[in-house]
């Protein structure tokens, strides 16, 4: 069982006189309060520490604790270059990266930033998984790529990464078409359904995706992406989880609730919750701390962490049936 945060990239997460360089200090922390790993997300929504920079400038800062993005956008960077950076990262961490990728969402969150990067929002589906067998390619040696949107006739040899066939690449996506591509092609997934029972629903279609393709449930990872807000008191927790959602997705929490998953509450409840998605087979939870400056940031780090030791138990009880 893994137990990771999302570093507090963007902008709107730090208070008037926060240090953005305070990061790196940050993800310290985290590993050493026993979190496994330390993500970080991708986005155009606002003014942020770019996704791929923030992981260059943890892997020496940190000794064991897994990188990764939750979930990066291949569309935002050119691909082959995208792939020089990843290896970079994976390199600089000793083989520490994983990369989850998405292709990003109809509406403001979405196609906007694909006029931005110049890049079509027509099959864009089909652009990312070529993009993802293009950078496994290159990891790999690979000359030359040929598929229906990209193809490159020669290649320039390519950074290898740390591992041979480079870091993990999951998928974010709960449509039944990104279980199946997850299942086929991928090497773990990681949506964020608000209810644990769709979570069970779509890792048994992902895994018979997998099963079609001639691979174990083992080759694929189940991972979570969560929001957090732990409080002694509810209403509090829920005042705090709301303006987190209306300064970062600039929407009324409830709505946020209705397309992710988010808990909020004493640390019991909160547990309660996670606990859920574990029995539901998520084995790697990424968690996402509702709190909009640093210092409330590293108050619910130290809370969330304080409930691992329950969370690997409760893992290790479901492992056991």
């Amino acid at each position: 069982m893994n137990i990771g945060v999302l570093l507090p990239t963007g902008a709107s997460q730090w208070g008037p006189g926060d240090d953005p360089r305070e990061l790196v200090a940050f993800g310290r922390r985290a590993e050493g309060l026993g979190f496994t790993s330390l993500f970080v997300n991708d986005t155009l929504i606002s003014p942020r520490i770019e996704a791929l920079t923030m992981l260059a400038a943890l892997a020496p800062a940190t000794e064991a604790v897994a990188l990764g993005t939750g979930a990066l956008l291949p569309f935002l960077r050119r691909p082959v270059q995208a792939a020089q950076s990843l290896a970079s990262i994976d390199l600089l961490s000793g083989g520490r990266l994983t990369v989850a990728v998405g292709a990003g969402f109809p509406g403001p969150f979405g196609r906007p930033f694909y006029d931005l990067s110049e890049v079509p929002w027509e099959r864009r589906f089909t652009r990312l998984d070529e993009t993802v067998a293009l950078w496994r390619a290159l990891w790999n040696g690979a000359g030359s790529f040929h598929g229906e949107l990209l193809r490159f006739t020669d290649l320039p040899p390519a950074t290898r990464p740390f591992r041979p066939g480079g870091p993990p690449i999951w998928l974010g996506g709960a449509t039944p078409a990104a279980l199946g591509r997850t299942g086929r092609m991928y090497d773990g997934w990681l949506p964020y359904p608000p209810d644990p029972a769709d979570y069970a629903s779509g890792l048994r279609d992902v895994r018979t995706a997998a099963a079609g393709a001639g691979r174990a449930d083992g080759d694929i990872t189940p991972a979570l992406f969560v929001s957090v807000r732990i409080d002694d008191d509810p209403e509090r927790g829920r005042r705090a989880m709301e303006d987190y959602a209306r300064a970062t997705y600039g929407m009324p929490l409830d709505d946020l609730a209705r397309i992710q998953a988010v808990l909020t509450g004493p640390a019991d409840q909160v547990l309660t919750g996670l606990a859920r998605y574990v029995a539901a087979g998520a084995r790697h939870l990424v968690t996402r701390l509702g709190a909009l400056d640093l210092t409330s940031q590293l108050d619910q780090l130290e809370r969330v962490s304080a409930l691992i030791p329950a969370l690997q138990a409760s893992t290790d009880h479901e492992l056991a049936l």
